[in-house]
């Protein structure tokens, strides 16, 4: 499976499942938002976020996109990439859409997940 690192630095941010959507989040080229009964999830650019202080916020996090458009029936795409990172004590966040799947690497572990992927298969094309 061919794999793309993008180029920008992600955080991910916890607020409480009655906070409204903020309007930072929107400023970056690729966000996720997911609420539930217990949260706000927020993955963004960790350029988007406001300066004031956030209390749960997880920085330094590097974006694994798998390359293409994945039909939705597919099975095996993210446990092909997880897995192998399990095994090497790398932690992800998974994120997937309805094209594709993406694996959020902490920065200090982006290489050694590149290495482990390869060894296990995949290909990585240009940073985008």
């Amino acid at each position: 499976m061919n794999l793309m690192i993008l180029d920008t630095i992600f955080s991910i941010v916890k607020l409480p499942s009655t906070e409204t959507i903020p309007f930072w989040v929107l400023n970056g080229d690729v966000f996720s938002i997911t609420r539930t009964n217990e949260e706000l999830s927020i993955v963004c650019p960790s350029s988007s976020l406001p300066s004031g202080k956030l209390i749960d916020v997880e920085h330094d996090w590097n974006c694994i996109k798998v390359d293409g458009v994945l039909e939705i029936g597919l099975t095996g795409i993210l446990s092909s990439l997880a897995n192998p990172l399990a095994e090497n004590n790398i932690n992800i966040f998974a994120i997937s859409t309805f094209n594709t799947d993406y694996l959020l690497i902490k920065s200090h572990s982006l290489e050694k997940a590149k290495l482990v992927l390869e060894n296990a298969g995949h290909t990585f094309s240009m940073i985008m």
